[in-house]
């Protein structure tokens, strides 16, 4: 068999040679780094066999390259994009999958609650809609805008004058009154004696493990906490009971605390916040107590602060007695409070921040 006579590139010029190693440096496209030095090699004198061993391709592949350089000059070595093979699945059958991924599967006839990828893609095959693989189906979701999340619960506000004070708390928030300070005051509980789960950073397969079994046999303790959006300051009071009595003597500390300004008490519905004795200390002591709407306990800023104290002072221990997580709660607020910031922009790019914004979350 005779031997195939050996194909070169032209003569490339000073000029063209230095943009095909300014391309073979910088491209960011390795069909184009590939093709350019390809040509480069070829200009070299190095015959077809040798490039193609040294760049790991068929040896008709550099030919190609050759002869469209020949031919076409630079714009020979873009990549030659095209639309792929045919989608299998039509525009309206990838509409009736995401339709179908959405419907409950008892609501079509199948034995369960839920669909997993490979149960709707035996359902899929079983109806005659799409023979498809399971990551085709997953593109095909994700593409038409279907995911796999969580199911939640919510709860419509049916506080006819939510708006009202929805608006007068994100007042208070974001424009605190020159004659007072705002306080978010809640309740944190119950505190039991027992081990709680957590995350932490430990040696790969070596966790931290607690004890899986406790007795309550040292009752249970709440925490009453108000939380100074002035300062960003914690201040709290730990007690065997939660009545309007322990909540009447936090805002008598915290009416000693600032003895000459005006409190906007921010609070929930919880009963004893709203105890006749609770509402006329505050009226004879330049106390405005500003309730929250019906469950829109997010409302209150003091939350935000409860979730990070239970994260970082309680979740992973496991205390023995009250004095020892009561140190430990005390311990982390005092931290806190020495690294705390005014309070400023309460949810600034929320949806509760929309004029039309209805309330259907708990």
């Amino acid at each position: 068999m005779a031997r195939k006579p050996e194909v070169f590139v032209r003569a490339v010029t000073p000029e063209e040679g230095r943009r095909l190693q300014r391309i073979t440096k910088t491209s960011r496209q390795p069909v184009r780094m590939r093709r350019a030095i390809v040509v480069m090699a070829s200009a070299q004198r190095q015959p077809v066999p040798a490039i193609a061993r040294l760049m790991q391709v068929s040896e008709a592949y550099v030919r190609q390259v050759i002869h469209e350089f020949n031919e076409r000059g630079f714009e020979a070595l873009d990549p030659k994009w095209s639309g792929g093979r045919p989608k299998k699945v039509d525009r309206a059958t990838r509409e009736r999958i995401a339709c179908i991924a959405r419907c409950c599967p008892r609501d079509l006839g199948w034995p369960f609650s839920t669909w997993s990828l490979s149960k709707l893609r035996e359902a899929l095959q079983n109806n005659a809609i799409a023979d498809i693989s399971r990551e085709t189906l997953r593109a095909i979701l994700k593409a038409e805008g279907v995911s796999w999340q969580a199911v939640k619960t919510w709860k419509a506000g049916r506080d006819p004058d939510f708006t009202a004070k929805m608006n007068r708390i994100l007042d208070l928030y974001d424009h605190p009154p020159a004659d007072g300070r705002v306080i978010c005051v809640d309740e944190f509980g119950p505190l039991n004696l027992q081990p709680r789960a957590g995350r932490g950073w430990f040696p790969q397969r070596r966790p931290k493990r607690l004890r899986a079994t406790y007795h309550r046999t040292q009752g249970v303790r709440h925490l009453l906490g108000a939380l100074d959006l002035a300062t960003g300051k914690i201040h709290y009071r730990i007690r065997d009971r939660k009545r309007w009595t322990e909540f009447l003597a936090l805002l008598k500390s915290l009416r000693a605390r600032w003895a000459g300004e005006k409190l906007y008490i921010v609070a929930d519905n919880f009963s004893p916040h709203k105890r006749a004795e609770v509402r006329d200390w505050a009226a004879a002591h330049d106390v405005e107590l500003v309730f929250l709407p019906t469950y829109s306990s997010w409302l209150n800023w003091i939350e935000s602060e409860f979730a990070a104290l239970r994260y970082f002072a309680l979740n992973g221990t496991d205390h023995h007695s009250h004095d020892e997580q009561d140190s430990a709660i005390a311990a982390y607020i005092r931290w806190h409070n020495q690294h705390a910031k005014p309070k400023r922009e309460f949810a600034a790019n929320s949806k509760i921040r929309q004029p039309d914004y209805l309330p259907k979350v708990a």
